[in-house]
């Protein structure tokens, strides 16, 4: 059974025809995003919301505590548990994210150890890094646009997350946790909490937020660039092409 894996830069619409998907093909959904495993940090790091979810089963979310260690070994240990359960119960995995080493770690089976043999997280350690050969059976489908049609949606969505909910959210991450967390300070949570404290103006705060989401999609597409499997498709190609791939393989 095929597991498919939808991917692109931050702000790409990955969240929303993945969920098309999993209701079209009797899927689940698990998140390959470094930002979303942690609990608490839901507005700012663009996690899908109950209804958004849509009754699909999403995993890879709200795994650990901000500030709580969590490999990329972690994940692709995490994420092969669950394709395997998804895939015995009769059902479709579909890897959805942008953090580019999840993916690559998960599809072409790297292994994270160190000398003596334990499993380390230091990406600079890893005894395979090569993408000659995807060892396993996965679809990896990415989302492309112009750089002009990108700042614009990452526009709008900063100006859609700046709210209430976010600064409700900040505040209580702060009150939690402080400033100790890295995941915190790498967020948007640092713009608007400088904005809360009167240290930026909102026009600041979410100019800032843009750049920081803009320089991040750019890292991506950097990272992705380098993965020949992957198909690139506009966002509304993504659906259809998925489902006739997909009837394709059930007739072979």
């Amino acid at each position: 059974m095929q597991t498919i894996v939808i991917l692109g830069p931050t702000g790409s619409g990955k969240t929303g025809v993945s969920i098309r998907l999993a209701k079209e093909i009797n899927g689940e959904i698990i998140s390959a995003d470094s930002r979303a495993i942690y609990k608490g940090m839901d507005i700012g790091t663009a996690k899908p919301t109950p209804e958004e979810q849509a009754g699909i089963p999403h995993y890879g979310l709200d795994l650990v505590e901000p500030g709580d260690r969590f490999t990329v070994s972690d994940w692709k240990e995490y994420a092969e548990d669950r394709i395997r359960d998804i895939k015995a119960r009769g059902k479709v995995p579909i890897i959805v994210g942008g953090t580019g080493l999840y993916i690559d770690a998960l599809v072409y089976d790297y292994h994270f150890k160190g000398p003596t043999g334990e499993k380390i997280g230091d990406f600079e350690q890893k005894t395979c890094t090569d993408r000659t050969e995807i060892k396993g059976d996965y679809l990896l489908v990415g989302i492309k646009y112009s750089s002009e049609e990108l700042r614009s949606r990452l526009k709008k969505r900063i100006d859609t997350m700046f709210s209430d909910d976010l600064y409700k959210e900040t505040e209580a991450l702060v009150k939690q946790y402080g400033w100790g967390s890295q995941a915190m300070k790498s967020d948007i949570y640092q713009y608007a909490w400088q904005y809360l404290e009167g240290k930026l103006s909102l026009k600041e705060a979410k100019n800032l937020s843009f750049y920081a989401d803009w320089h991040l999609a750019k890292r991506q597409m950097t990272w992705f660039k380098r993965n020949p499997e992957i198909v690139w498709l506009s966002l509304e190609k993504v659906y259809p092409y998925v489902i006739k791939y997909i009837h394709n393989e059930q007739r072979k």
